[in-house]
């Protein structure tokens, strides 16, 4: 097989491929010979079937599945001896002429494969970039209390109406008089929390309300923008209260208030485990030593942003194979069409480039990726998972075990290396370039996060 490879402009390059019967015919051959073995043929027995009626049948379809494995082999083959940067799948090329696959070899194939752009990029000791430190206070270990407490609280009953209580009533349609409407829409035990209701006027009116009060309100203009809300209060399907506009009578059965749980040991107990901590200096001591932590993981994620924004800036603008790069990206999302391919194009190749560079960086710093690395990536997320729900002693087995089902589901793999390719090269990063240390309150830190 004859390969030769053209790449004028750097990005966009030309593979062309002879092929020899030399090349294939061996296979095509032993590939007949089982065929004929298995074949089943009227007229003659099983296997033994004349040779040329066996290739005049099955010969051209067998030499072209047998071109195509051995193009596919030869192509990334051909490609990872020569060092080139292929991005995404070799494309036809459109000066491909057509091939006459019944006819004689040799076939000339061609395929437009797209090129990485050339560019340096390493970091040392005379760059300098940011890293903050999110300051653990006061405040924040109060809020990370009150958080707890609230994730803790009770139900109380209680007689009267407070702002983000909830009310429990029967709910009764009225007719045009303010009367219960005779064979109208009547709900038991309808649940109702007037805080989230949206027009100022139709939350007011419970304002002073009192158990067994009987409120007067309309859900449509509570709700104007929602017919959503207003199904799930009337238990209704969506479409059946588009039409809906009367007043409701909501007598009060009941008002919950929600009370947070105290400050106490058994505050301690459900956040940490029996007797973890004793008292409440050793309650903020531990939540501290939590939040650092946690804070730690933030403080590396905008770090390794910021490196993105500064290697970026130091590479400048690369030019990449725009026209072969919207094909491929069409061929791999055929049902979204080209519309889809004009609109996320930018984004993809931005992204592409930042994968480029961060290739670079972490093959300079010998950053390598190994199975611990990745489980110990979707620990780490099991572990921010739960402590989302204030579940912050998970035993340590769980979490191993939680984190294994996410891999073996696959869904997340991908996600989950490149999490730890971050996080291995940001280590490797902060020891070579120049910190500029700063400190900042956790409101200023996610105020920055949001820029």
């Amino acid at each position: 097989m004859k390969i030769a490879f053209e790449n004028p402009d750097k990005v966009n390059g030309l593979l062309t491929l002879t092929v020899e019967e030399a090349d294939y015919k061996e296979n095509v051959e032993k590939t007949l010979k089982n065929y004929r073995k298995k074949a089943n043929i009227p007229g003659f027995r099983p296997g033994m079937a004349p040779m040329g009626m066996i290739k005049r049948q099955f010969g051209t379809s067998v030499k072209v599945d047998e071109i195509n494995k051995l193009l596919g082999d030869q192509i990334y083959k051909y490609v990872k001896e020569n060092n080139i940067q292929m991005l995404g799948e070799p494309m036809p090329s459109d000066k491909q002429v057509p091939v006459d696959m019944e006819g004689d070899a040799p076939y000339t194939f061609m395929f437009d494969i797209a090129v990485a752009p050339e560019f340096k990029i390493e970091l040392n000791g005379d760059d300098t970039i940011d890293y903050y430190t999110i300051a653990v206070d006061d405040e924040v270990v109060n809020r990370q209390i009150d958080m707890f407490a609230s994730r803790s609280g009770h139900y109380d009953k209680v007689e009267e109406y407070q702002a983000n209580d909830m009310l429990k009533g029967d709910l009764r349609e009225l007719d045009e008089n303010g009367s219960t409407k005779e064979g109208g829409i009547t709900v038991e035990g309808a649940v109702l929390m007037p805080e989230y209701i949206k027009v100022e006027d139709q939350k007011k009116l419970f304002e002073t309300a009192k158990l067994g009060d009987i409120i007067t309100f309309n859900p449509k203009k509570a709700y104007p923008e929602s017919d959503i809300e207003v199904s799930s209060l009337l238990k209704m399907k969506k479409e059946e209260v588009a039409d809906i506009n009367a007043d409701f009578s909501f007598q009060i059965t009941e008002i919950s208030r929600y009370v947070k749980a105290e400050v106490n040991q058994e505050l301690f107990d459900q956040v940490y485990g029996k007797d973890v901590v004793t008292d409440e200096k050793a309650f903020r001591e531990k939540i501290a030593e939590g939040l650092k932590a946690q804070f730690a993981v933030d403080s590396d994620f905008k770090f390794i942003q910021d490196v993105r924004k500064y290697a970026e800036a130091k590479v400048g603008e690369l030019t990449f194979p725009d026209a072969l790069l919207k094909r491929i990206m069409l061929n791999n999302n055929k049902d979204k069409g080209e519309e889809y391919v004009e609109k996320n194009y930018a984004m993809s190749v931005k992204e592409l480039a930042w994968h480029l560079i961060k290739e670079q960086l972490a093959t300079a710093n010998n950053v390598k990726v190994e199975e611990a690395d990745v489980i110990a990536t979707a620990k780490e997320a099991a572990r921010a998972q739960f402590a989302q729900y204030g579940m912050n002693n998970i035993p340590e087995e769980y979490i191993e075990n939680y984190a294994k089902d996410m891999l073996k589901k696959g869904d997340y793999t991908d996600s989950f290396v490149d999490r730890a390719v971050d996080r291995k090269l940001t280590e490797a990063l902060k020891a070579v370039v120049k910190l500029n240390e700063k400190t900042a309150t956790l409101d200023e830190f996610n105020k920055m996060m949001q820029e």
